[in-house]
């Protein structure tokens, strides 16, 4: 079963609290599932902290809550210590129905602060790769046990961002780590989106349809600009968009022949003011249904699966 998802931050930024500030949440959950009629929405800093109240309030707009990211220190502390950090967001998951845990090492990311340059992101040596794919896999495995799939998310700032560290990590992983695909961040790291999805699609829990806008990032990189200046400058959009670098048939098609069946979220973050969320939005989810309908990887959802 095919299910399309978004994510708040096209409306309210969760790095930098001041991108959409002005936008009611009311607002944001009217257009997500009322008017442009997601299936669901990831976490954002505007939700209720209480698993039960998120879901009726998510319930009230024809919305799920697919899944939220969850910062890991893993670096920095052991996986008991993670395994206790994590039970508020996990109740959260578990409550909620969510099938993946959306997690990023964290302990030493620079794509949160405004000035650091993203081209100064940490890097991990093949020895320090492995040990951390073998701390991850503990935590998966836990997370398995409780009945949810840790699902990794490589991204821009991180100590896994590039096609090579997305290949190191798998291999220091084990089969309870498996991956979240970001296109965008696929692209924006140095990837092709194309080959690294059909390297490691075995392993895709979760897709993030997000979009680059390639003169930015190539600008992002080129003028030592930080993540955040990146995102304002316009470096992502959704599928769809015309200004955007990445042809998603082919990615839809690869995930269809390989058996997909979980959530298409299109988490493209830009400037609200600049990119009206309601009309990049609605572009994305038009162009990633049709992508995926001529992709063959169909969409099986019974009215009854609504909330």
């Amino acid at each position: 079963m095919i299910l399309y998802g978004t994510n708040p931050i096209a409306w309210a930024n969760d790095d930098d609290r001041s991108i959409g500030a002005d936008i009611p949440t009311d607002r944001i959950l009217h257009e997500a599932g009322e008017v442009i009629g997601f299936d669901g929405i990831e976490n954002g800093h505007r939700w209720p902290e209480d698993p039960e109240a998120l879901k009726a309030l998510l319930a009230r707009y024809g919305l799920r809550f697919i899944s939220g990211w969850y910062s890991m220190a893993l670096l920095t502390r052991g996986v008991d210590e993670e395994i206790r950090a994590v039970q508020p967001h996990l109740a959260k998951l578990k409550v909620n129905g969510c099938k993946v845990c959306i997690v990023c090492e964290c302990s030493n990311t620079v794509h949160g602060d405004p000035l650091a340059p993203v081209n100064d992101r940490p890097r991990l040596t093949a020895a320090e790769m492995t040990a951390f794919g073998a701390r991850v896999e503990e935590f998966a495995r836990y997370l398995a046990d409780e009945g949810v799939t840790l699902a990794y998310h490589h991204h821009m700032g991180t100590v896994v961002e590039s096609p090579e560290d997305i290949d190191a990590f798998m291999a220091a992983t084990g089969p309870a780590t498996h991956l979240l695909f970001d296109a965008g961040h696929c692209a924006f790291g140095g990837g092709d989106p194309e080959t690294v999805l059909a390297r490691h699609v075995a392993r895709v829990a979760h897709v993030h349809a997000k979009n680059i806008r390639r003169g930015v990032t190539e600008r992002v990189r080129m003028e030592n600009l930080s993540f955040l200046q990146g995102v304002l400058a316009g470096a992502f959009t959704v599928p769809g968009d015309p200004e955007g670098a990445i042809d998603f048939l082919p990615l839809l098609r690869i995930l269809a022949t390989a058996g997909y069946q979980g959530w298409l979220v299109i988490e493209a973050e830009q400037d609200p003011d600049r990119y009206d969320p309601l009309i990049y939005q609605t572009l994305g989810l038009d162009s990633l249904r049709a992508a995926a309908r001529e992709a063959g990887l169909d969409r099986a959802v019974a009215a009854e699966t609504r909330p």
